[in-house]
């Protein structure tokens, strides 16, 4: 029986942080940066690599609208192109620093119900930032929903529940031969299933947190990391009296209030891990993947006994 995978998800705000170019040598640079992080991480044994794509996603959207010679893709189409962008540059890397490993970056779909209430209450920032003002104009301009994320305001959209990862199996096959996997980038590739089984993309962007905790389930993986742009889940954040969450069973998480755009997934995503698996989630800061495994560092989310 092959040995259980450890599952890393690297946040989009991680490889494109907030206020930097928007460009390919930035984000090659973040992706450099997370590989020597994640590298140590293959070494000890099966890695899956998922990433958020809610900055690159929104960037390609803004590109698609700038052009009036045909209709904007869909964000169907756009979040297949930001996987197969940001796969890329991370299977790169990780061949790069794990000389000898195989190593696949795989377009996943991943499959949601078309009658979720988040196709009527879109919560999932993409893009850049925007202060408040600009925020309004676009979204009387262009039709768009808008909410405050952190200091600014982004763009959001719906951000359906992931039901079933239709690649999983291939995800195992990668697996059992030694592969070093990128996959469930962004959250998926958003898909419904038809009456007559075939399957249909939706305009959605899927949470990559929540993801990632379904496909680590299914993998029933050993741990499953939440690398992000912040060292540990803060109690109070944004506040003076703001401090780091060490440790936390799911209830615990459940109990307090954590932004819906960001921090929120994190936790649920890290609380049903746990609950469903019986083993260990934890959050923090991208650098520190190896030390987040180990308990040392971040935030350890884990059910009691």
């Amino acid at each position: 029986m092959s040995p259980a995978p450890i599952v890393a998800a690297l946040g989009g705000n991680a490889l494109l942080r907030r206020g930097e170019p928007m460009d390919a040598v930035t984000q090659r640079r973040n992706v450099a940066r997370a590989v020597t992080s994640l590298a140590p991480l293959a070494e000890r044994g099966p890695l899956v690599v998922t990433h958020g794509n809610g900055p690159q996603v929104g960037l390609l959207a803004l590109e698609a609208a700038a052009y009036d010679g045909t209709d904007p893709y869909p964000l169907d189409v756009l979040g297949a192109e930001t996987e197969g962008m940001i796969g890329y540059l991370l299977a790169q890397e990780l061949r790069n620093a794990l000389p000898g490993r195989e190593v696949a970056a795989l377009l996943t779909q991943v499959v949601v119900d078309p009658n979720d209430p988040a196709f009527t209450h879109p919560t999932k920032p993409i893009g850049p930032t925007y202060d408040q003002q600009l925020a309004a104009e676009l979204s009387e301009g262009r039709g768009w929903s808008v909410a405050r994320d952190g200091p600014s305001w982004r763009r959001v959209v719906a951000s359906p529940e992931p039901r079933e990862i239709v690649e999983l199996a291939t995800i195992r096959l990668l697996l059992r031969a030694g592969t070093v996997v990128v996959c469930v980038g962004g959250g998926g590739i958003p898909v419904t299933v038809a009456d007559d089984g075939k399957l249909y993309g939706v305009d959605a962007v899927i949470d990559k947190d929540l993801a990632a905790a379904l496909l680590a389930v299914e993998l029933d993986a050993d741990a499953l990391l939440l690398l992000t742009d912040v060292p540990a889940v803060q109690v109070g954040w944004g506040t003076s009296d703001a401090r780091p969450l060490r440790r936390a069973t799911p209830e615990e998480l459940r109990a307090r209030d954590f932004a819906a755009g960001s921090m929120g997934p994190k936790v649920e995503a890290a609380a049903r891990f746990a609950e469903r698996t019986g083993r260990r989630a934890a959050i923090g800061g991208l650098d520190e993947a190896e030390l987040l495994l180990d308990g040392i560092h971040g935030t350890t989310v884990a059910r009691q006994g």
